[in-house]
Order: C-alpha cells, then sequence, then structure tokens
C-alpha cells in the first residue's frame, strides 16, 4: 500500500484547453547498481535513451506517468537515480509501484519539486488516478479495500470530468497464460466499480512488457512497453520478446476521447539474453 495517499487532488492547467498530453514510461526496472542489467540489457541505458526521445517530442507533453517496477532491486539509489533524472526532465511527474518496488522507499525518495506522490491528478477536462496495485512480497496484484475506496471516492467526486485509472497490474486478460495468472487478482472487483462510472473512458498499466490496446465496453484498456525488455505476446511461459524498448504517449481529448501511440527506441542496439527463463 502506498503511504500518504494524497486526499488533495494536485491540480495542473494544460498547454491547451481542447487536450491533455501524457507520457506513460513503465517498467524501468532499474538496478542500484549503474551496470545493473535485466535479461542482458543495461536498463539505466535504455530508460536514459526513452526518456531523451521523450525529449525529443514535437509536443510536450503536460505530465508523465511512471506506472511501477521503476526499480529491480527496490534499492534506495535506484530511486535516488530516478528522481533525479525525472527532475531534470523538467515535467510534473506522477508515479505508483509495481511488484519489484518498495513503496515506502518510493515514498521517501521519489519527491521533489518535480516529483510528486499525488495519486489524483485534475488537468483540464480529466482526472488522473494512480493506484497501488503492489502486493508485498508477491508477483501478482491485488487492490485492497482503501485503494478500491480511494477510487471510488475520486470519481464520485468529479463526475463532471472524464477519468483515466492507472495501476501496474493487468486488470484482464492479455492471452498470455504465464501473464494472466499474475495480473490483477480481484480484476472483477476493479472492474465492477469502474462499470457503475461513464466518465471512466480509460485504464492504463505496465507489467506486462508489451504493447495493449482494446475498447471494451465505451472503456480505452492500455498497456505499454517496458522501457528495457520485452515480453513475448501470447506466449504460455515465461519468454523475452524482440521488439525494442518502448514509452506510450496519449492525448485525452476534452469530449472523452483517447489517441494513444506507442513508440520505441529502435535506434538503440541493445541485446538480451533469450536463454534467461525468467526475470
Amino acid at each position: 500500500m502506498t503511504p500518504n495517499v494524497e486526499k488533495i487532488p494536485y491540480e495542473i492547467q494544460p498547454g491547451r484547453l481542447d487536450v491533455v498530453r501524457l507520457v506513460q514510461v513503465t517498467d524501468s526496472h532499474i538496478f542500484a547498481d549503474p551496470e545493473g542489467c535485466l535479461l542482458g540489457l543495461n536498463t539505466r541505458s535504455s530508460f536514459e535513451a526513452i526518456c531523451e526521445r521523450v525529449e525529443r517530442e514535437e509536443w510536450r507533453p503536460d505530465a508523465l506517468l511512471a506506472t511501477g517496477d521503476l526499480s529491480q532491486d527496490a534499492s534506495a539509489e535506484s530511486y535516488q537515480y530516478l528522481a533525479d533524472y525525472f527532475k531534470d526532465m523538467d515535467l510534473p511527474t506522477f508515479w505508483l509501484p509495481g511488484n519489484h518496488d518498495n513503496p515506502e522507499t518510493m515514498d521517501i525518495y521519489l519527491s521533489n519539486n518535480r516529483v510528486l506522490q499525488a495519486k489524483q491528478l485534475l488537468i483540464g477536462k480529466w482526472q488522473i488516478i494512480l493506484l497501488d496495485s503492489s502486493v508485498r512480497g508477491k508477483v501478482h496484484g491485488s487492490l485492497n479495500d482503501e485503494q478500491l475506496h480511494f477510487l471510488e471516492r475520486a470519481l464520485k467526486r468529479y463526475p463532471d470530468k472524464h477519468a483515466l485509472v492507472c495501476l501496474h497490474h493487468q486488470p484482464l486478460d492479455i492471452g498470455s497464460h504465464w501473464l494472466d495468472q499474475i495480473g490483477l487478482k480481484n480484476a472483477d472487483e476493479f472492474n465492477q466499480i469502474i462499470a457503475q462510472y461513464p466518465q471512466v473512458k480509460g485504464v492504463l498499466w505496465g507489467h506486462i512488457h508489451q504493447e495493449f490496446d482494446r475498447v471494451k465496453d465505451g472503456i480505452h484498456w492500455l498497456a505499454t512497453p517496458s522501457s528495457c525488455v520485452q515480453f513475448k505476446p501470447g506466449s504460455e511461459d515465461f519468454s523475452a520478446g524482440t521488439e525494442a524498448p518502448g514509452y506510450r504517449y496519449l492525448n485525452l481529448f476534452s469530449d472523452g476521447r483517447i489517441e494513444s501511440i506507442v513508440h520505441r527506441i529502435d535506434n538503440m542496439e541493445f541485446t538480451v539474453d533469450y536463454s534467461i527463463k525468467g526475470y
């Protein structure tokens, strides 16, 4: 459970009145050791390549969402590195924890004048809700009662704003057996809540290290590639993918539409050790 869940929403004025622009960076798996590698890939190098691409975007985003597994070893050094790097990017940055993270350590180190602990963001015609689906010592996710109540309170409080709900673990099956076993265990409870609030226009997550994009029941369901190694879509058992590191750019329009695209770092040379059967 993330400490100090904000009771007062954080407000940002978007760069334009008709659209909110966001970037999602997820599953960076940073180590305390700058030479730390995941499946043979240096995660700091790929993360920095992703962020450099974000900074070259034609349209500057209004905020950056970092959606879990930001660290691989949950170390103070990894979070301090991330806090410093995000601060230098000079974008309002909001985060939530994944199964590799330590929420308490994140709360200490991921906080400065550009990296913010708020879990409810009001921006233009939208509210962004960030939930903690991590379960201590487990790979799968679950939303405890406090998180579910927080979600429902936020939706009740702003019925006139479109909502984008963010978490780390996938709340629906993606067609990959091993990943579907370690998704959000109480997805039915989560989905029952958001089904009651038609202003929910999107659900955004990480964890699965691959792109996912589906519109179902009037909601845009989106997952984003890792900023380091990928997982092979549709795999029965653990299998690394061959795709390049990536991130997601989102346009949230004032009429509730979501347009989104995944960018990948195709010009980066990287080597993944496909013989490794876990992470």
